[in-house]
């Protein structure tokens, strides 16, 4: 519980301070806002290598696995629309409806409400004494599966707000072969797991998307191509051999592992609330954003919308009918709720798109909101669990 307070805190500091800051268009402003920038990307890419690290399937049972992602994708995808049609119905004039341009950029900022926050959820539950349930298995899986969803439907977006162009059809083949070479080689390769040699390997990344990014930009005729880190991160950590025991939530019931390390842990802690910090640091102006709205309607739509997105994750109720209880389905949908890295990671790369206004203010507001109640979420997850069993 006080990590997801430490980081709603740092969300909210880092979202203050990028109020104060100087702005992108000033000269001492564009290089601090590059610098967050970079370093936001650079944390960004840590905490997806752990995220692949986490990833584990079994690859002899696809049918369920292919239910699983189905499900996960459902789930990703309903706070998504909920979010989209209410950023363009309830904070847009009714002649901007049909502006192409403002859908499309609408669709992206409202991606922020698909994925559930992995790392958040399994510390939670683990903490919470739940590593051994079959909620905290199916889970384990559905939140991944939640990530990578929303990694991969990122180039779909890019291609809407940008166009059809044959640099983009080079990122789709980079990203495709990434997710073979995923599969293909999952967790075995042995390079060093601890935490100096993961930040490492995220600068690397960071240098690499970066460095190829300002190449082809230099390249007469070229569209620069950007690829994001999420994916490229998520598949290093796959192939990755994870040490068993490495996590706090590989304890399972009648399983003997290895403590967790706590440097591995503190450091893990470290790099998130710095990237907390900065996903606040770059936030556009927020004043100048809301175009009139009292700081009474803002608080409303951000209700609003955190109502819409965790509605939007019900999904999992309707589906294992054969493999839980009612009260299972219910708190796994539940445990679905908490949004954290990913989606401040969306938020960021909207940013980066020149979305700004009234969404991308109530967007950064509904993930501080769900950050501070998830602590709320896993209690009540905890006591479905705990009640008696109903069919």
């Amino acid at each position: 519980m006080r990590k997801v307070v430490l980081f709603s805190a740092l969300l909210i500091a880092g979202l203050i301070a990028s109020q104060l800051l100087l702005p992108p268009s000033s000269g001492h402003g564009a290089g601090v806002h590059t610098a967050v920038r970079l370093l936001t990307t650079l944390c960004l890419g840590f905490i997806m290598i752990h995220v692949g690290l986490e990833f584990e399937v079994d690859k002899s049972r696809l049918r369920e696995l292919g239910w699983d992602y189905f499900v996960a994708a459902t789930a990703a995808a309903f706070p998504w629309v909920f979010s989209t049609l209410y950023f363009v119905f309830a904070l847009h004039d009714r002649a901007e409806w049909g502006s192409l341009k403002m859908w499309e950029q609408m669709l992206l900022a409202g991606r922020f409400a698909a994925p559930t926050s992995a790392g958040i959820l399994f510390s939670m539950l683990a903490a919470a004494g739940l590593a051994g349930t079959w909620l905290f298995q199916k889970a384990r899986v559905l939140a991944i599966f939640d990530d990578l969803d929303t990694v991969l439907l990122m180039v779909p977006l890019q291609m809407m707000l940008i166009g059809l162009r044959w640099e983009l059809g080079l990122v789709v083949l980079v990203m495709a072969a990434l997710l073979w070479v995923g599969w293909r080689f999952l967790h075995q390769i042995k390079w060093p797991t601890t935490w100096p040699f993961v930040l490492g390997y995220a600068l690397a990344l960071v240098a690499l998307t970066e460095g190829l990014y300002v190449w082809t930009g230099w390249l007469p005729g070229v569209m620069a191509i950007h690829v994001e880190i999420l994916l490229p991160a998520f598949v290093l950590g796959c192939v990755l051999v994870q040490p068993h025991g490495a996590h706090s939530h590989d304890k399972e019931e009648g399983k003997e592992i290895a403590p967790p390390d706590a440097s591995e842990q503190r450091a893990s802690t470290i790099v998130s609330s710095v990237f907390m910090v900065l996903v606040g640091l770059s936030m556009p102006p927020i004043a100048g954003s809301l175009g009139g709205m009292s700081w009474g309607t803002l608080a409303l739509h951000v209700l609003v919308v955190t109502l819409l997105g965790n509605l939007g994750k019900m999904f999992p109720v309707f589906c294992y009918r054969k493999d839980a209880t009612l009260r299972e389905r219910l708190a796994l949908a539940i445990g679905m709720w908490p949004r954290g890295e990913v989606g401040a990671g969306v938020l960021v790369v909207s940013l980066g798109y020149g979305i700004a206004g009234a969404p991308i203010a109530v967007a950064t507001l509904c993930l501080a909101l769900n950050l501070v109640l998830t602590g709320a979420f896993i209690a009540w997850v905890k006591v479905l669990l705990a009640a008696p069993k109903a069919a």
